[in-house]
């Protein structure tokens, strides 16, 4: 007789994200098992404009203003009002900037203000999901908006947590958020995969990469990752249920 009505859920998680992106909140969703609703508090970024538009690059300055107060403490409070089971920073480049000990501070910060919901950062949870599985050895590629020094701090923050970058890049592609095709992601990220790579880990939460996990892990026999779908694992972990989805790659079987 009822319809269902979003009302009866396994979990609910929090998502904080760039005021003018959708990417993070849409592929969390999509990726969610039954059961598991994602809810997002906006977060100002000043390397996006109405209409979700940004310049080719963005630049790195409003990229670490992103996790300093008040604003992101603020959203963090707001999105804390609901019942959650666990908030995660939907931002992989702020970490890339600010370090994985900035990050770290950044999270015991925000857990000030999370009313003792867990908080779970994207880029500890990607370092936290290559060692469950068992990878020292990364092909680590990037949006087309990170520039050439943002590339490179990322592949720093990796090599800081003892692990071994053997390409980085950002990927060739249109650099526009909406412009981004899978056929054309999974081709470049198969053309430049080497074969030392122990696995694969696509940065950027606003970076189009979910759909292509599951083929990409067929392709190149090896564990793909993306900013996503390791906030997504760390959130259900972090919210303490068993729910888990299919076809987003090895690391949701673990």
């Amino acid at each position: 007789m009822w319809q269902p009505d979003g009302w009866d859920v396994r979990a609910r998680i929090g998502v904080l994200t760039p005021h003018g992106d959708v990417g993070p909140e849409s592929e969390l969703q999509a990726m969610a098992p039954e059961g598991v609703r994602v809810h997002a508090s906006r977060v100002p970024f000043g390397g996006i404009r109405t209409g979700g538009q940004m310049d080719p690059t963005i630049p790195l300055a409003p990229v670490q203003a992103f996790v300093e107060p008040p604003d992101i403490d603020e959203a963090t409070a707001l999105l804390a009002a609901a019942p959650l089971g666990a908030i995660g920073i939907g931002f992989t480049s702020s970490a890339y900037v600010v370090g994985a000990d900035g990050e770290r501070k950044v999270v015991e910060r925000l857990m000030e203000h999370s009313a003792g919901i867990p908080v779970v950062s994207t880029c500890a949870a990607a370092v936290a999901g290559l060692r469950t599985l068992k990878v020292q050895r990364i092909a680590l590629f990037n949006p087309p908006w990170f520039d050439a020094e943002l590339d490179r701090l990322g592949a720093g923050y990796f090599t800081s947590l003892d692990l071994d970058v053997v390409v980085h890049g950002p990927c060739e592609l249109p650099s526009n958020q909406r412009s981004i095709s899978p056929a054309d992601l999974f081709a470049w990220i198969v053309a430049h995969t080497p074969d030392s790579a122990e696995a694969v880990f696509i940065g950027g939460n606003g970076f189009r990469t979910v759909g292509v996990i599951s083929t990409l892990e067929a392709d190149l026999q090896r564990p793909v990752l993306t900013a996503n779908s390791v906030l997504l694992w760390a959130l259900l972990h972090a919210a303490r249920t068993s729910a888990r989805p299919t076809n987003y790659g090895r690391l949701f079987a673990l």
